[in-house]
């Protein structure tokens, strides 16, 4: 296994803790106590994985998570006391990937680990049978081999589960997916409380990424009251 993940809180115990259950599990850890030192520690490329506390000094766990984003491209689990549903919201619309309340439960966070570098390691085929195809949609293009993403020939940087739900809409365009159905097949879990919110969040996050005006969606949309499609468009004009 050997995955180094990076571990982040101004608690040494918390991180003590949280290091010596990735530890028995064969994981290597980086420890960072701020998130400067999180910015510095997380570009080392062997790090595939960052676990971030929220209510830090010198430079605080979102803001942190908002720089990071603009380095790497990889799993961030939000770790924080507020459990607020407006907290875990700003936490996901922020860049984040998961999000888990404290105190929580050392297993409950081992198997969120698992299930985030799973995703990032081999983002599944979300039930798709072919993946060699490369997929166009307008301005849109997404090539399944290397998981990336062009609007206009530009990439655009998704995380992984960003990644995943592209994937998902991209190969099906024109097909209603309910926001349970999203959460299902891209987190792999059964629906959790407030699952649409968080489909939401990241619906949100994708559409500033490739909209031309993201309050006017060409290729996102929502079919209220059931869920959301890729638009089919057509060729584009040369």
């Amino acid at each position: 296994m050997n995955e180094c993940i990076l571990v982040v809180d101004d608690d040494p115990e918390i991180v003590g803790a949280i290091a010596i259950t990735l530890e028995r599990e064969g994981y290597r850890c980086l420890r960072a106590y701020d998130g400067l030192q999180a910015l510095d520690l997380c570009l080392d490329p062997a790090v595939r994985l960052i676990l971030i506390d929220v209510m830090m000094p010198r430079l605080d766990g979102l803001s942190a998570l908002m720089r990071i984003r603009e380095k790497r491209n990889l799993p961030v689990i939000v770790l924080s006391a507020k459990s607020e549903d407006s907290d875990k919201i700003l936490g996901l619309s922020m860049g984040a990937d998961d999000y888990v309340t404290k105190p929580f439960n050392p297993q409950e966070l081992l198997a969120r680990v698992k299930s985030q570098l799973r995703r990032y390691t081999q983002l599944g085929d979300v039930h798709a049978q072919e993946r060699a195809g490369v997929l166009v949609n307008g301005r849109l293009t997404y090539d399944p081999e290397s998981r990336q993403l062009t609007a206009d020939g530009e990439e655009v940087r998704l995380t992984a589960t960003e990644t995943k739900i592209v994937e998902l809409l991209m190969r099906h365009p024109g097909r209603v997916f309910p926001a349970e159905e999203i959460y299902r097949r891209v987190w792999g879990e059964e629906t959790a409380y407030a699952c649409e919110n968080t489909v939401m969040v990241h619906i949100r996050r994708i559409r500033e990424k490739v909209e031309l005006n993201p309050k006017e969606p060409d290729y996102i949309k929502v079919v209220w009251g059931i869920g959301y499609k890729m638009e089919r468009h057509g060729p584009r004009s040369r």
